[in-house]
């Protein structure tokens, strides 16, 4: 027999406010308790990204040169890493070690620097000791939000016998730097989770001149049997590199640096977004189902990319986390210039004989570990490690150093409207009045590139946005937001403000001095220079009201294309050899471009009004302390079945990377979907962060009231069920500004100890207190889901609970996506039917309380009232 027990309380609290009741002058908000306790036409485009536009592993020199010198480590009987820790020259402190590391091939000097900083984590610093010049380290001031703090290590000792030095950060966790060859071993417990170079793959191009250059001989075994010396295949390109029509001059030759990491005991690795792949990331150089190229990070444009993929998108975020049963670790190779990271995972018995005794005849369980090879262009080598011990810990360790991701206003929790492009002024209030007759909520809406003239940003269209003022002013009268679109590239043009202001001080440059140009969006562009002081300030002015004219406070702002994105230039962006402020090369900083045009653009908008109010800004392009700014989007997708499967596994990558406020574009970018994807994409969307319907120019309209019934009946339930759960969602986003932890989180975050969920990319846990599994498969009407832990669940809908954990089969029916409370949490609602945030101010709330077995449940909750202000 199953009894569901339904009550209902009126609890009240004063708000100092007036009513709108006219017969109270102080509004009382009724919260209703919910207890919940259980005793019991289309057309399909093919996705036509051109891979032949982008480079691989193999036509990247400095990839190609590392993965061979990977090769012959692994493949050589004799080798022997060169990097030797000079033992004499080892300084120790209370939380540092300093040593020099001779590269015994070569006698370059390089330095270690270890630190021990606060919140159990570590960092690791390798540079020339005397290069020929500075290697570029200034995008640690935008990558960071401070000096990182140092702990005292509890003891820091070296053995003179073998030259080790142990470095004890508490009794438990430890350091080991081993000298020749060098290796650094991060110990938990006594034995190492995390190890730097244990398969001598570190390698560290000095810089050099041509004519210093002393190129790798290798031996050749020649046909006849006969051996001589050869050059290396893979020195070539080192001073000039070719792909496709571009040549790539390389005035700094060869300047990359590489090393192994290999995560002890953990099979599954996540995170380095962006990519369209797996949320537990695959092998890259053999093993099942493994790519055959290594993940790649360099930012670009990519057209109708590819899904199951390791090519590079949009962001880059470095960092990389490990989980297993009991621990989990971190690593964050702080680097902007293009990455490459290749991923094996090897398997090994017990070695111990007590282990093989307590066996008992059996065979013992085979563990297994990740190794990983980083690769990177240019630059130090900077890596943080988090020692966890729980992913949420290495997320709060990683936002302690970068930024805690941003509390947003709340408008932007809702539903946006977007697509390109709505053609002018009457087209919008066309479509924001159609929201309101069907009864359906949004807060935003949306003006892609075409609301400019002749896309030059900060200006408008005046046959097409007579009176943008009045448009905005109507919008705001409902208390609605405008969001336009400010890309980075300008156009090329005499009388153009922006251009004149900008040319010949605060673009890109070309090696001879002369301003960058290139091709974009507007014809001839340049590219503004956020690398400089002068450039970004300058930036920020812009969106002044008395500058960008026709805008007011509810205007909002999306950057686009800051990879940057340049039609005209090799894998659509911009050649390594341009120059940025500092006299630095574009190669060294590439992915750092989006993060400064993005902080740039946060803090205009944010610093536009006398008081400063919390910005709301979307980017596509992002790097590490992306979070600070704004969301995120998926970028250029598909509207298909694809499309949508991994629109989960990337928001969950990308929130593993910090970036917690993302979300795909809805019901996919590219194509006309049919009305059950729209509707299972709609549904999906509610319980991702960033919730935002977008289209292509050449796709069909698509608002979500245009469906017919009764699919529009399932879109307008599923848009009620995002406001419904607003309060929840703010929670949320409230819990992830002060401590890193994401809103949308795999399931292994919150169920750390259940081995079936640590790949599990198709269901996950929004907070703590919901779990959802979005169908993506056409037809489905029933479901598998996995129900973790040992308390009951309960359907969101119907509040039936469901007991018997593990694998179940659920109906899904098209009005339905499965969604379940989670026993003993509670979850606050707003259920009465609004057009807005705004309008809800005011609403009472529901609290569902999804009861455990020993009939309790708790509710995280702002602690100052100031943390709910929208200013």
């Amino acid at each position: 027999m199953v009894l569901h027990q339904l009550c209902v309380f009126s609890v009240f609290s004063a708000l100092p406010t007036m009513s709108r009741d006219s017969r109270t002058p102080v509004a009382l908000a009724r919260l209703h308790l919910v207890l919940l306790a259980g005793v019991v036409l289309w057309t399909t485009i093919v996705a036509s990204m051109k891979k032949e536009d982008f480079k691989t592993c193999s036509q990247s020199g400095f990839c190609r040169r590392n993965r061979a010198y990977a090769d012959m480590a692994m493949t050589s009987t004799d080798f022997v890493s060169p990097y030797k820790l000079m033992t004499e020259s080892v300084l120790l402190d209370d939380s540092h070690v300093y040593a020099d590391i001779q590269n015994t091939e070569t006698d370059v000097i390089l330095t270690l620097d270890v630190h021990v900083l606060q919140d159990n984590t570590a960092r690791v610093r390798i540079n020339e000791k005397n290069p020929l010049k500075a290697r570029y380290e200034d995008h640690i001031q935008y990558t960071l939000v401070g000096e990182p703090v140092a702990q005292a290590a509890q003891a820091i000792t070296k053995d003179d016998a073998e030259g080790r030095v142990i470095i004890t950060l508490d009794p438990s966790r430890s350091i080991v730097i081993y000298p020749s060859p060098i290796r650094i071993e991060f110990m938990v417990d006594g034995a190492p989770i995390v190890s730097f170079n244990d398969r001598g793959l570190f390698h560290f191009e000095h810089l050099r001149t041509k004519d210093t250059h002393k190129p790798k001989m290798i031996e050749k075994v020649n046909e006849d049997g006969s051996v001589e010396e050869t050059e290396a295949p893979w020195e070539s390109d080192l001073w000039e590199e070719s792909f496709k029509t571009w040549t790539d001059p390389k005035p700094n030759g060869p300047e990359s640096i590489a090393l192994d990491i290999t995560f002890h005991d953990f099979a599954h690795v996540y995170g380095i977004p962006e990519h369209a792949s797996s949320l537990s990331l695959k092998e890259t150089r053999g093993g099942e189902n493994a790519y055959t190229e290594p993940y790649r990070l360099y930012n670009t444009d990519v057209f109708e990319y590819a899904v199951d993929s390791p090519t590079s998108l949009y962001g880059a975020v470095p960092l990389m986390v490990a989980h297993r049963v009991g621990a989990s670790a971190g690593v964050f190779w702080m680097n902007p210039s293009e990455t490459w990271v290749d991923i094996i995972k090897t398997k090994s018995e017990p070695k111990s004989s007590m282990q093989k005794v307590l066996s008992f005849g059996k065979k013992p369980a085979e563990k297994t570990s990740t190794k990983t090879h980083w690769i990177s262009e240019a630059g130090v080598l900077d890596v943080f490690v988090f020692f966890g011990p729980s992913t949420k810990d290495i997320l709060r360790q990683y936002t302690r150093l970068t930024g805690r991701p941003v509390l947003p206003q709340e408008f932007s929790l809702g539903y946006h409207q977007c697509r390109w492009n709505y053609i002018n002024q009457k087209d919008v209030l066309e479509v924001d009045g159609q929201f309101d007759a069907h009864d359906m909520p949004y807060d935003v809406i949306w003006l892609d590139i075409e609301y400019t003239v002749e896309r030059k940003y900060f200006t408008w269209e005046k046959s097409k946005f007579p009176e943008p003022i009045g448009m905005e002013q109507a919008l705001d009268k409902k208390n609605r937001k405008l969001v336009v679109i400010i890309d980075p590239h300008i156009k090329r043009q005499d009388g153009y403000r922006i251009c004149d202001e900008a040319k010949n001080k605060l673009f890109v440059k070309q090696p001879s001095g002369a301003d960058y140009e290139a091709w974009c969006w507007p014809g001839q562009s340049s590219w503004v220079d956020f690398h400089g002081a002068d450039a970004r300030e300058w930036w920020k002015q812009q969106f002044r009201f008395d500058k960008f004219s026709g805008t007011q406070e509810n205007v909002h702002i999306w950057n686009d294309m800051n990879e940057p994105s340049v039609f005209n230039g090799p894998e659509i962006t911009m050649q390594k050899e341009m120059i940025h402020a500092g006299n630095w090369e574009h190669r060294v900083l590439h992915n750092l471009y989006a993060l400064l045009s993005f902080a740039a653009t946060s803090d205009g908008v944010k610093e536009r009004t006398g008081v400063h109010k919390r910005p709301f800004v979307l980017t596509r392009g992002f790097y590490a302390g992306a979070q600070r700014y704004g969301a995120v989007w998926t970028g250029d997708n598909m509207a298909d079945w694809d499309g949508l499967y991994y629109s989960t596994p990337m928001s969950l990558t990308n929130s593993m990377g910090g970036i917690v406020f993302t979300g795909a574009d809805v019901p996919g970018f590219f194509g006309n979907p049919s009305q059950e994807l729209l509707v299972r994409w709609y549904q999906a969307a509610v319980f991702q962060p960033f919730f935002r319907g977008h289209a292509h120019i050449d796709t069909k309209r698509r608002e979500p009231y245009l469906s017919p019934e009764p699919y529009r009946s399932m879109t307008r339930s599923a848009l009620r069920e995002r406001y419904a759960l607003l309060p929840y969602w703010y929670t949320l986003f409230f819990e992830a500004s002060k401590n890193g932890t994401p809103m949308m989180r795999p399931m292994f975050m919150e169920f750390p100890d259940d081995e079936a969920l640590f790949a599990t990319e198709d269901q996950f846990m929004l907070g703590g207190g919901i779990m959802v599994k979005p169908i993506t498969a056409e037809g489905a009407i029933e479901t598998d889901i996995y129900f973790p832990g040992n308390q009951p669940w309960y359907d969101c809908q119907t509040f039936e609970p469901v007991h018997q954990t593990g694998l179940n089969k659920v109906d899904a029916p098209l009005e339905k996506i499965p969604a379940y409370y989670r026993g003993g949490y509670i979850i606050p609602r707003r259920e009465r039917v609004r057009r807005n945030t705004y309008s809800m101010k005011l609403d009472p709330f529901t609290l569902v309380v999804a009861l455990d077995h020993e009939a309790s449940a708790k509710l995280f909750t702002c602690s100052k009232m100031e943390c709910c202000k929208d200013s």
